[in-house]
């Protein structure tokens, strides 16, 4: 059975699965330079084109499913026909005891006899979280976690036996919006009065900023003050929530940073606090969990439920927030059609690079791994790395990457700067899987940069341009199966410098989506090679990043 799953809102998508296997997953952001967060946009010609690229047509799709959404909003379709108003699912902010798997199905507008299911969004995201999990291939039960924007955070418990999702409830009474709305009133994300700020990107860029703060404690019982205090806790909570902290703290004199520092703790402590009551209430269940929604990308979180001890594993999906839910909806459908809920799937199946857009401001030559860990050892300056087919979900992993040795701290500089970021953003380390317990605290497998990590002590004067400011690192493990070229390209650099890891930030214009050639690296003009598919494109009229020469300890 063929299943092709879109999700038409913000990070719109197309997923396709043949036969419980992911043949690709296209974000609209990854296509030709497209913004950040882009809804579905493709006409049907287009359509027609990605799919043949794999194989594929529009007829020979068995189901299309569409991904729900907030009934009040007015979702529109366009297949080449003109712009048409879908009916789809809901949300599901907080759903009760309902069926959470619902197949609703609609006629699609425009084309007579075409058809097409919908499941509520957080059905998508349950679904996408487990059939991509361990537990899914072990044949497991597991509890999921779903914590996403406009959502409470959800407890359900996925019951492999029948394939079927029980509710288990709402922990607390604050959407995942909360962290960007309440981050409005502080530092550099504070607006005007009856102005919302860009509440997608932002929640990631306060989670950089509070390493410039530091806890207090005596903060704590105010916001859970406000938090317990009685009243309809709806979805006009954030906003109270916020305005009620801004009038008990007036005149305090504490810094925006430390304020922002605090509630990041307090929520991390009541997520902790009211998922391990919610758990104990369930003894003997399977000890696995699964955590999906936006706010599953906050690693500072899933390390936190990590470390409380309650479960055997934590699986958090690479595509966490809806960047996945286009696949999300696809395992719905997979589910509710069979009795295999286990995906197979891999990371590396979006749009895939091109070698392209030469002139006679850039030469170019074929250019072996080993080659190129040679260049970054000598030239001790950023390389994008273009490979294969583009990762899914927001986090650059290697196949659409700026990679950069670690060793200067002021390379942090160096990239946030062509990348126009922030300065008090980090880089990330892409590390050899073998080597990072060595280097990191815990340091155990962490493929999709999803949790936290603290730089050991001998460590940080060796690699300080990924060192975050609190101490920790946004790690990234690979092994010789995860991708086998970068571990060859790591491997190379490790025998060259001693050092198993390199810088790795996201290759793309700052608010777009990923470059999917060799021709935008080059037109973006920030660096001095692009290296794509084992083909090496160099400036010739070279930037000057005037960076110490780099010094090596080669004993590992």
């Amino acid at each position: 059975m063929i299943i092709c799953g879109i999700k038409l809102t913000h990070d719109g998508a197309l997923a396709l699965i043949d036969d419980q296997q992911l043949v690709c997953c296209i974000e609209m952001e990854k296509l030709d330079n497209a913004p950040r967060y882009m809804h579905f946009n493709i006409e049907m010609d287009r359509l027609e084109q990605l799919l043949q690229q794999y194989g594929y047509s529009f007829n020979s799709i068995d189901r299309l499913v569409l991904d729900g959404w907030a009934p009040e909003e007015q979702i529109t379709i366009n297949l080449g026909k003109g712009n048409f108003p879908v009916k789809l699912a809901g949300y599901g902010s907080m759903v009760m005891r309902e069926n959470i798997l619902e197949r609703q199905c609609f006629d699609m507008p425009g084309f007579s006899g075409l058809s097409y299911a919908s499941y509520q969004h957080v059905a998508g995201h349950i679904a996408g979280a487990y059939c991509t999990s361990p537990f899914a291939n072990q044949q497991e039960d597991a509890f999921v976690l779903i914590w996403d924007g406009g959502m409470y955070p959800q407890l359900f418990y996925f019951h492999h036996k029948t394939g079927s999702v029980e509710n288990l409830g709402v922990l607390f009474m604050l959407i995942g919006n909360i962290y960007s709305i309440f981050s409005q009133h502080f530092g550099p994300y504070k607006v005007k009065e009856g102005v919302v700020n860009d509440q997608l990107s932002v929640a990631g860029k306060v989670m950089a900023y509070i390493a410039l703060g530091e806890l207090k404690p005596e903060l704590l019982p105010v916001f859970r003050s406000i938090y317990d205090a009685p009243g309809q806790k709806n979805m006009q909570f954030a906003n109270s929530f916020s305005k009620t902290f801004l009038q008990q703290v007036q005149g305090r004199n504490y810094r925006d940073e430390d304020i922002l520092h605090t509630f990041h703790v307090f929520l991390e402590q009541l997520l902790v606090e009211k998922l391990t009551a919610k758990i104990k209430r369930y003894p003997g269940r399977q000890p696995n969990l699964c955590f999906a929604g936006g706010c599953a990308l906050n690693i500072k979180w899933n390390s936190a439920i990590r470390n409380t001890g309650l479960f055997k594993e934590v699986w958090v999906p690479p595509f966490p927030n809806d960047s996945g839910s286009a696949l999300g909806t696809a395992c719905c459908e997979m589910i509710t059609a069979g009795t295999n809920y286990a995906l197979d799937w891999n990371v590396y199946s979006g749009p895939a690079a091109i070698n392209n857009g030469a002139d006679e401001k850039w030469i170019t030559q074929e250019t072996t791994v080993q080659e190129l860990a040679q260049l970054l050892f000598e030239k001790n300056e950023p390389v994008v790395f273009l490979n294969g087919a583009a990762e899914l979900g927001p986090r650059a992993l290697g196949n659409r990457s700026i990679l950069a040795p670690a060793t200067d701290a002021a390379m942090k500089e160096v990239l946030n700067k062509i990348k126009s970021r922030e300065s008090y953003r980090p880089v990330a380390p892409i590390c050899l899987e073998e080597d990072a317990p060595d280097i990191f605290e815990p340091g155990i497998r962490d493929p999709y940069m999803l949790f936290d990590h603290k730089v050991r002590p001998a460590w940080k004067d060796r690699i300080p341009a990924v060192c975050h400011l609190d101490g920790t690192a946004r790690l990234q493990t690979v092994n010789s199966t995860d991708n086998p070229v970068i571990y060859e390209l790591l491997m190379a650099y490790k025998q060259l410098s001693g050092i198993p890891l390199l810088c790795n930030t996201s290759a793309n214009l700052n608010g777009r989506g990923f470059f999917p050639d060799a021709a935008s690296a080059m037109a973006w003009n920030e660096v001095n090679y692009v290296w794509c598919n084992n083909r090496l494109y160099e400036k010739t009229e070279k930037h000057s990043f005037q960076l110490l020469s780099p010094t090596y300890n080669t004993s590992i």
